[in-house]
């Protein structure tokens, strides 16, 4: 009888481990392209998030999280779009984790997000125009939009005393949106935009933009690129033809990557999505013992887009996107428990208990509008070779 039974509980457990399921996670960055330096750290965020899940054992009765890279390029629509394809009906994802830059990301959620019913949420788009997109109710993001960020860089740029400006931005929606942001915002407060004109990305020289821009004039040159080219390459003609030795350096132009221009770049100054809540400082400590910065620009973000996804999938009580869709609001905001990171499986057995969670996570998530954050800012200053953060907005 005893072996009868000892039998029977051994073929349950094969039977139950049988029927976990396997959660697939795309997360669609550029891991080549204008910003791919800031994308590895991104991903290892995102993943911690997936790791910490799957290690719990608690989504959806003992589901598993793997994640599945696609590469953006950040600039490519084209590019995103198949790769995006190829996780969607290929490697079959549950939903993804980007895209990063703008342009692709809104490319992704009409050509395949869409058609396909997979939901999105990016840690780093914040085109003002995928605020009102078309997303049947699948796309979300965490980073706020270039609308805020435009009106707190006008802020900064106003108490710095600086009456007039030069600016320059990478020719796609990123830098479009968030130039026409900062150009209504600086003008409003009474500011003067001497110039303002693209730059593509990719190319190997760019002396004519720099040329057109010293001949405009303004006490310092605005710089809405991507750092790893054009953006970081009109600094370095700037400086080599000393037209400006201060820079104003947006989210896009934030990382250590920039830094390796010198001590010539001290005392420019920007600011890019962050926050100092508590999650901010726990998520620190987390992605330290994982082995990256989680206080490098986008990865708090992208731990939160991860976690809500799989919070999300057991509000639903599933994986499928056209379910978990449904959910992302109540497990983003209030009311419910707060849930900073490392605290994912409290949530998890939270929400198996039917009861109700407020993610905070290591962004202070706040989901307004057509799912995106409602945002907050770290302002930085570059001293002795380094961003130096002195505030938040």
């Amino acid at each position: 009888m005893k072996r009868i039974m000892a039998a029977g509980v051994t073929a349950a457990l094969m039977a139950s481990s049988a029927m976990a399921e396997e959660v697939k996670l795309g997360i669609i960055f550029g891991f080549t392209g204008p910003i791919e330096s800031l994308t590895g750290p991104m991903a290892a965020g995102a993943e911690l998030a997936m790791k910490e899940v799957s290690d719990s054992g608690l989504l959806l009765d003992g589901a598993t999280v793997t994640s599945v890279r696609g590469d953006s390029t950040c600039i490519d629509s084209a590019l995103a779009t198949a790769a995006a394809e190829r996780l969607v009906t290929s490697d079959k994802v549950n939903a993804i984790v980007g895209a990063d830059c703008s342009g692709v990301t809104g490319a992704i959620l009409q050509n395949v997000a869409r058609a396909n019913g997979i939901v999105m949420i990016s840690p780093s788009a914040t085109s003002p125009g995928l605020s009102t997109a078309e997303d049947d109710g699948l796309f979300f993001r965490t980073a706020p939009s270039d609308a805020r960020e435009g009106q707190v860089m006008t802020d900064i740029i106003m108490e710095e005393g600086i009456k007039s400006v030069a600016l320059t931005y990478t020719n796609n929606d990123y830098g479009k949106g968030l130039a026409d942001s900062f150009k209504t915002a600086y003008e409003a407060a009474g500011g003067d935009v001497t110039i303002s004109i693209s730059h593509e990305d990719g190319k190997a020289d760019y002396a004519a933009e720099v040329a057109t821009l010293a001949s405009a004039g303004g006490d310092i040159l605005v710089v809405a690129g991507y750092l790893d080219q054009g953006g970081r390459s009109i600094v370095e003609g700037a400086l080599d033809a000393g037209s400006w030795d201060r820079f104003v350096l947006p989210g896009g132009m934030i990382g250590d990557n920039i830094l390796t221009i010198g001590d010539d770049l001290n005392g420019s100054f920007g600011q890019v999505a962050g926050t100092d809540s508590p999650g901010a400082a726990t998520f620190a400590e987390v992605a330290k013992a994982a082995g990256f910065d989680g206080s490098a620009p986008f990865v708090p973000e992208s731990y939160d887009a991860a976690a809500l996804i799989l919070l999300a999938m057991q509000a639903a009580g599933s994986s499928d996107s056209t379910a978990l869709k449904d959910k992302v609001f109540d497990v983003a905001n209030a009311p419910g428990e707060k849930i900073y990171p490392g605290e994912l499986a409290k949530a998890l057995e939270i929400l198996k208990g039917g009861g109700e969670i407020d993610y905070v996570g290591a962004s202070a998530v706040e989901l307004i509008g057509n799912g995106e954050s409602a945002g907050n800012y770290r302002q930085v200053v570059v001293k002795d070779g380094k961003f130096e953060t002195i505030g938040y907005r």
